[in-house]
């Protein structure tokens, strides 16, 4: 029984996912057309990006801050803790900021998407928009795609930052590493192409949280059931699709010898 129970919600969140692709495809056609609708887009907008400031920054500070305690110990221990700030930019920049803001953008907003179109679609208002002949896909999904890839890179950047302060603090208060050490050495390890790949990185972050919170909502059943349903699947979904796209992304970014330690050396 519990096999068969298995194998039905593997293959209903399987269509679901193929939904979703589908969706994606739906989303780049009427990009082309350029309608977009600016008052729903400003909305959705203010709700990704300040209203999930907060709670980005806070995060970022304390990653910086212990990933830095874990580094600089071992560092300072072999005589290499004019790279300690270095290693943090680095290790910020191109996986833990963009990956972990990714990571709260899907619990926060990614949630709410699919919650709010599936109460409407379990409410019939996704039906009552059809009547009045309003596309769904322009009305509710393109806005919300627009506001995460436009926000999420931001956000990243505001992470970095605050990461790179976290860690500047531990640095120089427990380990006795000067600021202008800590900096001089982020400033050598980081490159440009690195910020690009954070930037880049979290533009399809952006575009999969939107894609996978609106196609749920949108095939969502059941009444309130449903749209519980959904909104942990959506979530759970969105988080697996981050960290495997984030593999294949970082793989082709930083394919063959990394040149960053040696230049900081």
């Amino acid at each position: 029984m519990s096999e068969t129970t298995s194998k039905s919600s593997l293959g209903a969140w399987s269509q679901r996912l193929l939904a979703a692709i589908f969706l994606g495809g739906q989303v780049i056609v009427h990009l082309l057309r350029v309608k977009i609708h600016w008052r729903n887009t400003k909305e959705q907008m203010a709700a990704v990006g300040p209203d999930s400031l907060f709670i980005a920054l806070l995060t970022a500070i304390f990653v910086g801050a212990v990933f830095t305690i874990q580094v600089a110990r071992e560092f300072v221990n072999f005589g290499a803790g004019n790279l300690v700030g270095g290693v943090l930019a680095v290790a910020l920049t191109r996986e833990l900021s963009p990956v972990l803001t990714a990571v709260i953008l899907a619990g926060r907003v990614g949630s709410a998407f699919a919650a709010e179109i599936g109460t409407m679609r379990v409410t019939e208002q996704i039906d009552a928009l059809l009547i009045l002949k309003t596309d769904p896909i322009d009305y509710l999904v393109i806005p919300r795609v627009l506001a995460c890839c436009l926000m999420l890179p931001i956000l990243t950047l505001l992470s970095l930052v605050t990461g790179m302060l976290g860690g500047l603090v531990i640095a120089g208060n427990l380990y006795n590493i000067a600021d202008t050490t800590f900096l001089d050495s982020a400033r050598n390890l980081l490159g440009l192409w690195d910020i690009c790949s954070a930037l880049i990185k979290a533009f399809c972050f952006g575009i999969l949280i939107a894609v996978i919170g609106c196609s749920w909502g949108l095939t969502t059943t059941g009444g309130a059931k449903g749209v519980g349903q959904s909104t942990t699947t959506a979530v759970v979904t969105a988080l697996l699709i981050i960290f495997v796209s984030n593999f294949f992304l970082s793989w082709l970014m930083f394919q063959g010898m990394g040149s960053a330690f040696i230049k900081g050396m």
